[in-house]
Formats: C-alpha cells, structure tokens, sequence
C-alpha cells in the first residue's frame, strides 16, 4: 500500500499552506513552488516530506531530503530550511509531529527498553534516517484519526505511541540520550524547557547552572555545542518566534507584542524581528496571514 499517497489524499480538499488537525502536535505544510532559505524553531518532532525536497541547515551541516527519508528534531533548535523542489502540478507536501522527551520516556518504560545509556557520544539533535512502512503505516492512520470531526482521543495516543517506539526502535541511541536524566544532552533540554516557559522574564543562568547541578561555564559550553546559540541568544529567538505566533493570531499592535514576549523597547523588538524574519512586524503579519489564508 502506498500509505505517502494516501495520506495526501486525505489533504486533498485542503487548501491552506498550514493544515491543522484535531490533534494539535500533527500539522502539514504545503508549497507550490520552491522557497529560498527561512528561520525557523524545531520542535522536538518527527518531520515526514510526502511530496517535494527540502534542505535544512543547522549548525554548519545541511540536511538534504525527500520522501525517501525522515528527519528527527529532539530539541527545541534554531535552523533554516528551503523547499527545492515543488510545484502546482506536484507541490512539497511534509507532515511534522511533535512529542515531548516524557513522552518518549513513558514510551520506553512502559515498553521495556532500557533506559540506560553507555554512549557517551554528543549526537546532533537532528538526524535522518530511511522513511518505511514502520513509520509511514502508523502516521497514515494517525491522519485519518486526527482529520476526523470527533476527537477519539484514545486511539490518538496509542497511535502516537506507536510511531515513538517505531523511532525508538531506529534512532535509540540517539533519543536516549535527551531523556536519560544526568546526560548532558537531558540537561541542555531542561534548560531549553525552563527558558522556553519563562522566555518573557530575564534569564538567571546561576539559577539554571545549579537546577542541573553544574556550573555556569559548563552550561554556556554545552547548551552553545548542541544548538548552537548563547542561551541568552536562544531566548531572543524564542521570544520572536512567540511573537510572530500572536502577531498572526491575534489583534494585537505589535507595539504591545513586544512588551508581552518581554522587550522592553518595541524599537529594538522591530529591529531584531526585521533582523530574523526579513520584514517588520506588521508586512511580515500581513505575509503570513495571506499565505495560510487566514
């Protein structure tokens, strides 16, 4: 069964850029034509191209893709990335699925799998790994759950679990290593989760230095080798991509925007966003908002 082109049958009838679903962590994203290079925050996730090509570049490696292979994020992480190939007649289709690092851990606990690790190797928190029916299976009837009109949040879960243990089963070590308690890798994560939670307050590293137990220096060296920003560099790119998510959701002036993600100067806020997303706040709303036909 040809489960890539069944799931875009199932998307069909959408026209959007962005296709939600009922389950917030499954969304698809469409282009009819080639992009140029975009900023962009991965989210722990599994990232499924159906249709098309695209290129990802972070930390001085590109990444480079189809619908033959599949790219895994375990952390929240700055990157750029390029559709290269798409067009009206054939347009890139990706599915992207977040989970959470407890997720995969219930997953291997309630599984089996043990959660030790004599790996000492740093791994990059995005791989790619070969696309088969392990993963394609499950993710086509996690589709038809999700687009249904009725939430059957059971089956939605076990469904997800079911494609964790299907990556478990590829990536183990690599996902290990983000979950384990006392790994480095797990203590940039709890770092990321704390800064990403309080993104609009200032950042006390001496305070996240001791919540992992381990010093100042040792968490600016380690948190800059895994995504590749200061932590305070971090939470500025965070803070922009909140901010871009109210600018479209809401109402809101981007004046008090900026006050709400914790600038204290919307001038800077404008400066810095221009900086990041090519355009200011307000074009760059008005962009967005046409692009997913809000």
């Amino acid at each position: 069964m040809d489960y890539k082109q069944n799931i875009i049958n199932l998307l069909s009838d959408k026209k959007s850029k962005k296709i939600t679903t009922n389950l917030d962590a499954l969304n698809f994203y469409v282009e009819q034509e080639k992009t140029e290079f975009t900023s962009v925050m991965y989210e722990p996730s599994l990232c499924v191209i159906l249709q098309g090509k695209k290129d990802v570049s972070y930390n001085d490696e590109k990444y480079g893709y189809d619908n033959k292979s599949y790219l895994i994020s375990t952390l929240s992480v700055p990157a750029k990335v390029q559709v290269t190939d798409a067009s009206k007649d054939k347009p890139y289709i990706c599915s992207v699925l977040t989970f959470s690092l407890e997720e995969i851990y219930n997953v291997m606990k309630e599984t089996g799998i043990d959660r030790s690790s004599k790996d000492k190797n740093l791994k990059s928190c995005l791989c790619l790994n070969t696309l088969d029916d392990d993963i394609l299976e499950p993710l086509f009837r996690l589709t038809k759950l999700a687009l249904k009109s009725e939430r059957e949040s059971f089956l939605i879960n076990l469904t997800k679990k079911e494609i964790i243990y299907a990556l478990l089963q590829k990536n183990e070590a690599l996902l290990k290593q983000y979950v384990l308690e006392g790994s480095i890798a797990n203590q940039v994560a709890r770092v990321i989760a704390d800064i990403k939670g309080n993104f609009d307050k200032s950042i006390n590293i001496k305070k996240l230095s001791k919540n992992i137990g381990i010093s100042e220096s040792s968490l600016y060296q380690n948190f800059k080798k895994i995504t590749t920003l200061s932590p305070l560099q971090f939470q500025k790119k965070i803070r922009l991509e909140e901010a871009k998510k109210m600018l479209v959701s809401t109402n809101k002036e981007a004046s008090d925007i900026a006050f709400l993600v914790g600038y204290e100067s919307p001038s800077q806020f404008s400066r810095e966003y221009a900086r990041m997303f090519g355009m200011p706040p307000k074009a760059h709303c008005s962009f967005l908002r046409d692009s997913i036909n809000l």
